[in-house]
């Protein structure tokens, strides 16, 4: 029978996602309203092993919900990539009594979920926070939907200028492995063109494309590209379509870590709010070494090595809705 949770530890870890501080707030609420003794772990897995560990109470996160960032702070963490970091981590949650923790982070915070959980006997459960909605086994990620309307924003402003002076414009979105950004911010823009990591890149075939419409006096023309697109990025778009097209007028922006950033948005709020809770109760459940996932409005706990070694796909039928709609 699993041991009953006492203390919980919460930390944020590897990119920061608009909505963290909410899932913070309703870790911290949920732990101390079962009367569960809650505590914050400064900048991720660093923290653990420097024993930057704060003791939180409801005044703690309070007026949080509303802020981008997260309050937690975050780092990359090279040390807990090697035992004897780990080993320093537990150590120093052991001496606190913490005996159970809630990571909220993406892919790499959740194999270091795994790895450090099969190690020792502190139970972990994982809340996907990242803008890059990559993570297998959800609907949300904590931080997506702020991103991509941030996105849009943009988007909608540069395409104010496009149809003033009949250009193309190539905006780059931050997606570097997942190009659900790209996906999400092209398809609402109305995006000529959308180019994201998990589809081949013919760049001939975009080509082909713009010429065509500058033959029908189509000269204002989107192009949206994730920042991981194999073909590499704005940049390189650019120079291969000025040479192809050297009469168009051609205009790069780059929104670069303005998506990260924010008030999150209410859906964010919300759902970091409904996986912060549900963290919790997983733990006196006694649900181990889970994340905490929405799959058609309904909670769903998938194992942290699922999590890690499934990768969340665009489907088929996104990319038929581009080709069309984008003709």
């Amino acid at each position: 029978m699993a041991k009953k949770v006492t203390k919980i530890g919460v930390l944020t870890s590897g990119g920061d996602a608009p909505g963290m501080n909410a899932a913070i707030r309703a870790v911290v609420r949920t732990g101390l309203y079962h009367g569960l003794e809650m505590f914050g772990i400064m900048r991720g897995y660093q923290g653990m092993i420097d024993d930057d560990i704060v003791r939180m109470e409801t005044k703690s996160v309070a007026n949080i919900i509303q802020r981008g960032g997260t309050v937690l702070k975050t780092a990359r963490c090279k040390e807990f990539f090697e035992y004897e970091g780990r080993q320093q981590a537990y150590d120093n949650l052991k001496d606190r009594g913490i005996d159970g923790l809630v990571i909220i982070g993406g892919d790499g915070s959740f194999r270091g979920a795994v790895q450090f959980s099969s190690e020792f006997d502190i139970p972990c459960i994982g809340l996907a926070g990242t803008i890059d909605k990559d993570i297998y086994g959800t609907d949300f990620t904590i931080g997506f939907d702020t991103a991509v309307n941030t996105a849009v924003e943009a988007i909608d402003k540069v395409r104010d200028t496009m149809d003033a002076h009949d250009r193309i414009f190539i905006i780059e979105v931050m997606g570097r492995d997942a190009g659900y950004i790209a996906l999400h911010s092209g398809i609402a823009t109305g995006a000529e063109n959308i180019l994201i990591p998990e589809r081949k890149t013919d760049i001939n075939d975009i080509v082909t494309s713009l010429q065509e419409k500058e033959r029908r006096k189509k000269l204002v023309n989107l192009i949206v590209v994730a920042e991981g697109d194999e073909f590499g990025g704005a940049d390189v778009v650019y120079k291969v379509l000025k040479e192809k097209l050297p009469l168009a007028e051609i205009r790069v922006c780059i929104l670069g870590h303005i998506q990260r950033g924010g008030s999150p948005s209410c859906l964010d709020r919300l759902i970091a709010s409904r996986m912060g809770y549900h963290a919790v109760e997983c733990l006196l459940e006694g649900r181990h070494n889970v994340f905490v996932g929405i799959m058609n409005n309904k909670m769903h706990y998938i194992p942290l090595e699922n999590a890690v070694k499934n990768k969340a796909k665009i489907s088929e039928e996104w990319l038929r809705i581009v080709k069309i709609l984008a003709s």
